[in-house]
């Protein structure tokens, strides 16, 4: 009787385990065979005298990745972009906003790689992590980019386009791919915030480009329903993979908890740091899930999800004068 107890015991912990997500992990503590990397400790754009910024920050992660911000004085919006280089091809994700004029800065960084790396050329893909237009602004300048050097490859910001580029039989359940020559990237549809969204995953930095999907700042939702199916697919795509930072398209969270800057600021002295992680979408999956199928704004720690049809006019300036009142709130209190 005591054996079968045991047995009956073994088997279903057993069960629990294979019932648990599997995260990955390493043996050791010594970042595994991922490439490392670094941030930034503060951005440009945290700088008070905007003038003095240039119109794109280049920061290299590591020698064959690198991100590049756009400006505040340029557009409020400051975007990321992100650049890989493989061994036979290279990879830029986004294109900037407005007035962004990314053309001249990313030559210029393509080229020191060249240069870096003994070679004169190497092929561009140009692709998005969605349609919006403070992501796809600079497309018109790289389409007319005559530079033999870095020819361009350009993939529309569209459902169309990434399922037929990257390989997506079925949308948005399948996964793409692209390998740039010792470096293969995951493409996972994330529709939601628009149509056409989607998650880069690095298989050589373990880093994931999540969009606007996930970003410190406001995730505004258009799709609620494929909103939270995109997460939970996302969330399900990481199951087994290290994922070493999840990486949006823009800073709108303040360093301090429960506090972003409100639409339209360009000076941010304060903000949250760029990079978010797998907890992070944990987090806001069971957010999702605990409105019950009701979309509403929810503020977290690190983020707000934000309904489309909370973004009026009127919304907008309710919500401005809010955080000014609590901004006020936390300067008198901070006073001797």
């Amino acid at each position: 009787m005591f054996r079968n107890s045991l047995v009956a015991h073994a088997l279903a912990a057993a069960l629990c385990l294979s019932m648990t997500p599997a995260f990955a992990q390493f043996p050791q503590p010594d970042g595994g065979n991922l490439e490392r990397g670094t941030l930034p400790a503060h951005w440009l754009s945290q700088q008070p005298k905007c003038m003095e910024i240039p119109e794109w920050q280049v920061h290299e992660y590591n020698p064959n990745f690198f991100i590049l911000r756009q400006s505040p004085c340029t557009d409020y919006e400051k975007p990321f972009v992100f650049l890989f280089f493989g061994k036979d091809k290279a990879m830029l994700v986004d294109t900037g906003s407005r007035n962004g004029d990314l053309t001249p800065m990313l030559q210029l960084t393509i080229k020191n790689w060249l240069k870096r790396n003994g070679r004169t050329s190497i092929p561009l893909i140009v692709t998005h992590t969605h349609e919006h237009e403070d992501h796809t602004w600079g497309d018109k300048a790289l389409q007319s980019m005559n530079d033999p050097s870095i020819p361009v490859t350009f993939v529309a910001a569209s459902v169309e386009a990434n399922s037929q580029f990257f390989g997506i039989a079925h949308w948005p359940e399948d996964i793409g791919h692209v390998d740039l020559g010792g470096r293969v990237l995951d493409i996972i549809p994330i529709p939601g915030h628009s149509a056409a969204s989607v998650a880069f995953y690095d298989h050589n930095t373990g880093v994931l480009l999540s969009g606007d999907t996930m970003y410190p700042g406001r995730l505004y939702v258009q799709d609620f329903p494929a909103f939270q199916a995109s997460v939970e697919r996302l969330i399900k795509f990481t199951e087994g993979k290290p994922i070493a930072n999840v990486l949006g398209n823009h800073i709108e969270e303040s360093a301090t908890p429960f506090l972003d800057y409100p639409v339209g600021t360009m000076y941010q002295p304060n903000e949250h740091e760029l990079a978010m992680s797998l907890g992070s979408l944990l987090e806001l999956e069971d957010a999702l899930l605990s409105m019950h199928g009701t979309p509403k704004r929810l503020a977290l720690r690190d983020f707000t999800v934000w309904p489309s049809g909370s973004n009026s006019a009127a919304d907008r300036a309710a919500y401005k004068k809010h955080v000014e009142e609590q901004r006020s709130k936390m300067w008198e209190q901070s006073q001797p």
